[in-house]
């Protein structure tokens, strides 16, 4: 019976309080070679699981090598620096031509052209594909340590050994595995022989494919859905036994006594290996800087020029101080480059006949730079958004800037990036795709012998996208029985299965845009769209490394106000864009708190629509808060009703305070003051965990990035005693601690940070401004522009 430990689609090992891992002792044997999840429906165990078997059984390296591919080195290498052992990044080869290859750069060299080699067998397939010959890893082998994997039939591995040994004469090792198979020895023994013909050792393997043995039942059912049989029809599809698992050096050793040299073969190789992704220097495009100036020193003419046009009437002495002190920061980061991209491609959008509409959002709202460049929409002298939750010099991490464009024209955009930087310099990033509740139960019941009604019937039990576990009551009213072991054997399955990786897609306009080849840093390959191209890792991994990215995103209701703005003009004769929309009509608020908002931005749902008459905006940081509070977030936390309670003055306005041994009466009045005493926003929940709770940056860091990433469940809840905790010993009241850290857990499922929110409520107004005014032009560029919005056109 397999284990019960759910799977989540992303998981991270953190250190307390970012203490700095211990150094485990040098091993006799490193384990190569092993295969990981992302060597999609082969690997059984996720890279955490990994790093810690390894670590408990006294490893001290381990190495990757995935087929063809390598999507899922970045977790290796987090997970591994994270437990302080040592990750030794590689790729496993499966030319069409010749046996399979592990293939580890020495040095950042040898990991650009492993690269590049896999770019160029991807970009000549289709989605998926990879098609490399031995002569093209041999012309890209200088820098690279191969070891030869000989598969079952050791006479057909016996003909091609001269060749290969021949062409790669970095290649010094053959990879020998004890699997148990009944012939190990005398397998051994011949390899060892062919090895020592041709002047190479053998290298010892486990041939690794999962942290334990009782992830074996799970390694089977993936195979089986590999190959398209049901289990009982598998055969020699599976492996044939659990023996493919992280052993203890002591193990291997004794597997290999008669071997000895195979073992220091794997510590040698191991050493010789001196390349890490933390070598990944990332350097930004150079064409968006003219020549005599520096990227800051275009940069800063720019934002200036900009600030003039924004503010015609003389720049407020608040932006001014703002700007200079963003400037300065971004100087210091070297982020000018990014900044110059990104109006680049807004200014390109900008310049088409007709132009396209595109607005700033998320995070970059907060910058005042953003806001002069054209960037955003959002008038820094209006907010008190916090820049340092955009770019902060203490977290050392990468600004990210999305950017929504008409839905219907953002793949012109998407082409000029292509033909600007050229395919070898921009890609996509990669989404993974993993194992949903409904689909996990369909593939294993069908492995397993289940019927379709049966499968069905389970998987209806599965009521959210990313449940991992299914209650029996649930079950039971589905008519089945879970005392049944076949039946709970495969629920088991299915709920290991839950989140792991199923197959890379590309992001929805995350771009990677370098100076160098980007398929020197990352292999790219081709998308299921045509003339699209992504890189193999995603956000989370991007980050990780610290690589900037630009998000190219699609919005249906700036194609809708375009074309609105269209028939005005021909319809009206009456000019209008983004920027020229007169502010604060109160016809426009009457309208809303009357709860007429059907295909307005954001706020026609019917809860939404259920929120405008109680909350009555009248002014636009109103329609802030109206984005934002009707989300999981404000919602978990039960900060809805006291919010309209003291809005429509049913309730005195309080703020929450510490016993006066720990702090000032005021602690968090100004965090709340404008959202009258009630957390709404992210940056608030970041704020109380820092002020209140006493957070360090360390954790306040593990808190911003649990919210920013949905489902992150897990990530949060490690944090609840120590905030809920440590506000109580403090003085809060335990039921504000609770409610807030509730709230934070609805972040982690799906919230608005205040700059987001802010964003997202200048469409709110502009939509809302031009139903109002111009209803029967505003009615038809909606309908001219679907699929969008929250109703279908019959509705």
């Amino acid at each position: 019976m397999p284990d019960k430990t759910p799977s989540f689609a992303r998981k991270r090992l953190l250190l307390d309080d970012g203490a700095a891992p211990s150094r485990p002792e040098r091993a006799p044997y490193v384990e190569l070679g092993i295969t990981t999840p992302f060597s999609f429906l082969r690997g059984a165990s996720d890279a955490i699981e990994l790093v810690l078997t390894a670590l408990e059984k006294g490893m001290d390296a381990i190495g990757v090598a995935d087929r063809d591919t390598l999507a899922g080195v970045v977790r290796i290498h987090s997970a591994a620096k994270a437990a302080g052992m040592r990750p030794l990044i590689g790729c496993r080869l499966c030319p069409v031509d010749a046996p399979q290859l592990l293939a580890y750069p020495l040095n950042r060299e040898g990991y650009g052209r492993l690269s590049s080699l896999l770019s160029m067998g991807k970009m000549r397939c289709e989605k998926g594909e990879c098609d490399l010959k031995l002569m093209e890893i041999a012309a890209q082998a200088q820098g690279i340590a191969f070891i030869a994997m000989p598969g079952d039939d050791l006479d057909d591995f016996a003909s091609q050994l001269p060749t290969l040994s021949k062409v790669l004469p970095q290649m010094q090792h053959i990879g020998a595995a004890y699997l148990y198979r009944g012939d190990d020895r005398a397998r051994i023994e011949r390899l060892d022989r062919l090895a020592r013909a041709h002047r190479l050792s053998i290298l010892a393997t486990n041939d690794v494919h999962y942290h334990a043995p009782e992830k074996r039942p799970l390694q089977d059912v993936i195979t089986c859905i590999r190959e398209k049989v049901k289990l009982a029809d598998a055969g020699w599809h599976l492996h044939a036994n659990a023996e493919r698992h992280l052993k203890s050096p002591e193990d291997m050793i004794a597997l290999f006594d008669r071997w000895p040299h195979a073992i220091r073969a794997t510590r040698t190789f191991a050493d010789a290996i001196h390349f890490s992704l933390d070598e990944l220097r990332y350097e930004y495009p150079e064409e968006t800087c003219p020549h005599g100036r520096t990227p800051q020193e275009h940069l800063v003419a720019l934002t200036w020029e900009g600030a003039d046009r924004r503010y015609p009437g003389g720049v407020p002495t608040k932006v001014r101080a703002q700007l200079n002190k963003e400037l300065t920061l971004i100087d210091r980061l070297d982020f000018a480059r990014y900044f110059l991209t990104v109006h680049d491609i807004v200014a390109f959008a900008r310049s088409l006949d007709p132009p396209i509409l595109c607005q700033g959002r998320g995070s970059a709202a907060n910058s005042a730079v953003c806001y002069c460049l054209g960037v955003t929409a959002v008038d820094p002298s209006t907010t008190n958004l916090l820049f340092e939750r955009f770019i902060s010099e203490e977290r050392k991490e990468p600004p990210d800037i999305d950017v929504d464009f008409e839905h219907e024209r953002r793949e012109e955009v998407i082409q000029h990036i292509y033909a600007k930087y050229g395919r070898a310099r921009a890609g996509i990033a990669a989404t993974v795709i993993h194992y949903r509740p409904r689909m996990a139960i369909r593939e294993v019941g069908k492995v397993m012998g289940l019927s379709e009604d049966v499968c069905a019937a389970i998987a209806a039990t599965f009521w959210g996208s990313m449940e991992s576990e299914m209650r029996d009551e649930r079950v039971a009213e589905a008519g089945l029985d879970l005392n049944d072991p076949h039946l709970r054997r495969v629920v088991l399955l299915a709920e290991q299965l839950i989140g792991m990786p199923r197959h890379l897609s590309q992001h929805v306009g995350g771009f990677i845009l370098t100076q160098r080849p980007l398929t020197e840093t990352v292999p790219i390959g081709n998308g299921a769209m045509a003339d699209r191209t992504f890189i193999e890792w995603d956000k989370d991994d991007i980050e990780d490394l610290g690589i900037l990215k630009i998000d190219v995103l699609a919005l249906g209701m700036l194609t809708c106000c375009r074309k609105a703005f269209d028939l005005i003009e021909q319809h009206q004769g009456e000019k209008w864009t983004l920027a020229t929309i007169p502010q604060e009509e109160p016809g426009v608020y009457d309208m809303l708190g009357d709860g007429d908002s059907r295909g307005v931005f954001q706020i026609e749902s019917r809860a939404q629509m259920n929120m405008l008459p109680r909350l009555r905006p009248r002014e636009f940081y109103d329609l802030v808060i109206e984005v934002a509070i009707v989300r999981p977030g404000p919602i978990q936390g039960d900060m809805v009703h006291p919010f309209l309670k003291r809005r429509q003055g049913k309730e005195s306005v309080v703020f929450p305070c510490p016993d006066p041994r720990y702090g000032p009466a005021d602690e968090l009045e100004s965090i709340l003051k404008r959202t009258l005493g009630v957390p709404v926003f992210q940056e608030q929940a970041m704020k109380i965990a820092l002020d209140a709770a006493k957070f360090s940056s360390a954790e306040a860091n593990q808190l911003r990035k649990a919210m920013a990433t949905f489902r992150s469940r897990g990530t949060i809840d490690l944090l609840q005693d120590k905030m809920v905790g440590r506000m109580v010993e403090r003085g809060y009241d335990a039921d504000f601690a609770e409610r807030c850290f509730h709230q934070i857990r609805g972040f982690g499922e799906y919230g608005f940070p205040e700059s987001h929110a802010a964003s997202f409520a200048h469409l709110v107004y502009v939509s809302s401004w031009l139903k109002w005014r111009y209803p029967a032009a505003f009615a038809a560029a909606l309908l001219n522009s679907q699929p969008m919005g929250f109703y279908a056109p019959a509705q």
